[in-house]
Order: structure tokens, then sequence, then C-alpha cells
């Protein structure tokens, strides 16, 4: 039956349909390699790794169940396995001491398994509840979201992808786009994978508003239009995403934008700038250099303008609605 498969009788049962997927049975071993990622587990429990699994991904009968799917690939991904291929340059055995199981399934079936658990776009239901859970467990750190886009290049022959610059290789290369929701502390909301990008102002308005309207907890607030402008949350994003008429279009939805200013202006004189105490987000309070003034946009937008002089002089100019 191949390799450090001993659970004869669990096998036989799988494969005559008898057994829907086999319970983990964890025993006292010695120097088990890649151990460590066991620590990991309450914490993969506590974000909701498995809670609905069998809603969002039911497998035919066989001997491997969707939960000892997903935490096998939490524990490769936590080991630096990159891809389900690596997985062959380690011992099945071993792996499957983690899982409670007598070996891990080679990779072919892995592939499989993980095919039929994509089926019908279960895996983004499964990410949209994920992320909703997480942004009502923290409505605090809900209220400023952080977006970014990550190039990922593609090394494979199976397609020709579009051309996307990498910063880090200076070139143009074949890959993909993930922009990132991120609390302002790193911890991820949800991903969203672009094989064509057409760029970060349209992903957000096609993409990511409408799930964050969605799922987030202050969405279904309808804040009064009248008095001073409010928003429901703020939305942090890079040059890329600078735009007068996307600001406004972020402002009538009642959402707050931030990023840096791409055509600032002239330095502004250093007697402006004041020390301010500015706390962090990991709650250490440092000292900058600050100044304000209100900046109107080409299509007539008021905007706060922020700049930050650092001690070389340089003003980093920051807009926000």
């Amino acid at each position: 039956m191949g390799v450090a498969t001993h659970n004869i009788i669990g096998r036989l049962a799988a494969s005559v349909g008898a057994l829907g997927a086999v319970a983990p049975q964890f025993e006292a071993v010695l120097d088990v390699p890649h151990g460590g990622v066991l620590c990991a587990l309450p914490a993969l429990l506590a974000v909701g790794l498995l809670d609905g699994i069998t809603d969002y991904f039911p497998l035919q009968s066989g001997y491997y169940g969707p939960d000892s799917l997903l935490l096998l690939l939490a524990f490769m991904a936590l080991s630096r396995i990159n891809s389900i291929e690596g997985l062959r340059d380690h011992a099945p055995g071993e792996w499957g001491k983690l899982l409670g199981l007598d070996r891990v399934p080679e990779v072919r079936t892995l592939r499989q398994k993980v095919r039929e658990m994509s089926h019908a776009g279960k895996p983004r239901q499964w990410s949209a509840a994920l992320a909703q859970r997480w942004l009502a467990a923290a409505p605090e750190q809900a209220n400023a979201l952080y977006i970014d886009g990550h190039v990922r290049v593609y090394y494979g022959q199976q397609t020709r992808l579009p051309k996307h610059y990498v910063a880090r290789e200076k070139l143009c290369l074949r890959a993909t786009v993930d922009y990132w929701v991120n609390a302002m502390d790193g911890q991820p909301f949800m991903v969203i994978n672009q094989v064509v990008d057409p760029g970060l102002i349209r992903v957000i308005e096609d993409e990511i508003l409408p799930r964050l309207e969605s799922m987030h907890p202050e969405s279904a607030k309808q804040l009064p239009a009248v008095g001073r402008a409010r928003h429901r949350f703020i939305l942090v994003f890079d040059r890329e995403g600078y735009s007068p008429d996307f600001f406004a279009r972020l402002r009538a939805k009642q959402v707050a934008c931030l990023t840096y200013h791409k055509y600032p202006e002239a330095a502004w004189s250093e007697n402006e700038f004041h020390n301010q105490p500015v706390p962090l987000v990991s709650g250490q309070i440092v000292t900058m250099q600050l100044a304000e003034r209100g900046v109107r946009l080409s299509n007539g937008l008021w905007l706060r303008e922020i700049r930050k002089l650092s001690q070389s002089g340089h003003q980093t100019a920051i807009l926000t609605t």
C-alpha cells in the first residue's frame, strides 16, 4: 500500500467506501521533523481554519478528510514548503505523525483532493466567511484597512501569463498580482488574486469595496450626510491609487482614504512643522515633526494634506479625506 502505511484496516475500509475519513490518532513519539508546527495548532483553530469545512469542502468518501488536508497545507506553509510538489522531498510517515495519520497523501493524491475542494467557488465562500468573522471579532482593527499589491512571478510553462514589472528584479516578468487587505498591524483579512491586473483603483472599486461592504461590521450603518464629513472605515493605499475622482467616489460612499500625494507642490517652510507625539499600532509613542494644510484638488475636492519632516529635510506628503 505504499511507504509508511500501517493502518491497513482503515485504508481497506476507505477503499471500499465503508469509511468516510479516518479519525486522527496521535501517539507519543520522539524526534519528529517539523514537529514545532504543532505549536501553531491552537492559533490555527482559533482563527477558524476548520470551522464549517464540511459545508465548504465536501469530499467523496476516502481515507483523507478535509480537516487533515487543510492542516497539512497549513503545516506545509509554516515549514516553508512553497508548493505541493515540494512535499516529495519529505518523509510521508513523519509528516503523517503530525496529523495523527500513518502517512500524508502522495503528491498526485493531494493535487486531486485540492482540485476537488476548489470546485464551484467554495474556497472563495470559505474565505469570505473567515474574513467576515475576523472583521467582526476585531472592529477596532477593521476601522483602518491597508491595501497593498504584491507581484508573484510565475516560473512554470503551462500558460503564458501577462507580464508585470517586478521591482526586486527590475524586469518585466510573467506574473500574477495578489492584493492583500490587512489591518494596520499586519493581520490579514483577505487576499484577491488578479491574473490580468486592471490596476489598484479598479480592483478596489470592483473587488475589494463590494466585499467589504457585504461583510464589514460598519457597512450596515448609514451615517448622516449633513454636517461634518463622516466615514464608516478608512482605506490606506500607496500612490497607485491617487486619483481625485476616485477620492470623490469613495467619499460619496462614506469611505475615507489615506494615500501619498502623487504630485506634491513646493516644500513647506520648516517653521510650520512642530513636534507631535504619534502612537503607533504597537503601542509605542514616537515624536514626529508634522504640519497640516487644506488642499484643493483639480476636481474641487478639499482634503487634508499632512507632511512629515525627516532629519534629512525630506517632506513626505500624505492626503486624506
